[in-house]
């Protein structure tokens, strides 16, 4: 969950949880949100009752000034473990308040809040990540461990994954269960084959599908998320997994081996276009697209199919 910092409304008091539907600058507390379970309310309630004390400015999107960003909570729903990360900018904390703390005094006590309070999970990070971007996203322009370790586990259809603050994994690891498996059914069972595994994340996919085929290769243009995926193929005892870091435009052009099989996990943008025109030109007889955007989805069949394929 990736919590915003600002106010209710103009000038009001400091707010920590969603964009408003329809408004980009008020923020809605959201203190029963039920999408989440309780121990993200808990670390949202405690968080922004430390920084109201504290009278420290959120990041002002006019202004351009502020310390406070977002507030990103990870849990795993197999291990139960919980990764909670600041983002603010490097401006001043005192700013507009000039009786705050110094940051590292600041965020000694941010941390210890948490600490102090007990969850049905299992805190094993606590991070503070530095955002100077203009834009309304959440950007590692570096990053420090207050507390334990910078990265938290998960475990799917038997494997264990490492998964780092940024990387991409599926938000709800019971559907990504399912969607894993209905993937590895489509593909089925190819003992001679090498899958590719395009957009591959931290290597979920293709892990999930090595079992059943002669060598899987993974490309993924986030380094750390990479990583990751080699890691986590180590741990998991799977020596036919490849990992690539690199646009997938680029990598196809690298390497030299040719896929039986393919399989699509774009971002929301979909797939590049001339990354898609050399995707067709492998030729291979089954690809499986997961998508989650339907626009790009549908652009995307619409090359697909002039290429020859099928829905």
């Amino acid at each position: 969950m990736e919590f915003s910092f600002g106010d209710a409304y103009k000038d009001g008091p400091l707010a920590l949880g969603m964009h408003r539907r329809g408004g980009f600058y008020d923020i809605a507390d959201v203190t029963e949100c039920r999408i989440v379970d309780e121990d993200f309310r808990k670390i949202r309630k405690e968080t922004l009752s430390f920084f109201q004390k504290t009278g420290i400015p959120y990041y002002h999107k006019m202004r351009h000034t502020g310390y406070l960003r977002h507030l990103v909570v990870r849990k795993a729903a197999q291990t139960g473990e919980i990764l909670i990360d600041l983002v603010t900018t490097t401006q001043a904390v005192r700013g507009e308040a000039p009786d705050a703390p110094d940051e590292a005094a600041m965020l000694e006590g941010w941390k210890s809040v948490l600490l102090n309070e007990s969850y049905k999970g299992k805190i094993v990070g606590i991070l503070h990540t530095r955002n100077d971007r203009v834009s309304d996203t959440v950007t590692d322009e570096g990053t420090d461990i207050l507390y334990g370790r910078d990265f938290f586990h998960e475990e799917l259809l038997g494997l264990r994954f490492k998964i780092t603050p940024f990387s991409f994994f599926q938000t709800n690891s019971l559907g990504a269960e399912v969607l894993y498996e209905t993937a590895r059914e489509f593909i089925g069972d190819t003992p001679d084959g090498v899958v590719f595994d395009l957009y591959s994340g931290t290597g979920t996919i293709a892990q999930m599908l090595s079992p059943a085929a002669k060598k899987v290769v993974g490309i993924e243009i986030v380094p750390e998320a990479v990583e990751a995926a080699r890691e986590n193929a180590v741990q998991n005892g799977l020596s036919n997994c490849e990992f690539y870091a690199g646009d997938v435009l680029k990598v196809l052009d690298e390497i030299g081996e040719r896929p039986d099989y393919i399989v699509l996990d774009p971002p929301r943008d979909g797939v590049h276009p001339k990354a898609l025109k050399k995707i067709i030109q492998y030729g291979v007889e089954k690809m499986v697209y997961i998508s989650c955007k339907p626009t790009s989805l549908a652009r995307d069949l619409v090359m697909l199919q002039e290429g020859g394929y099928v829905v």
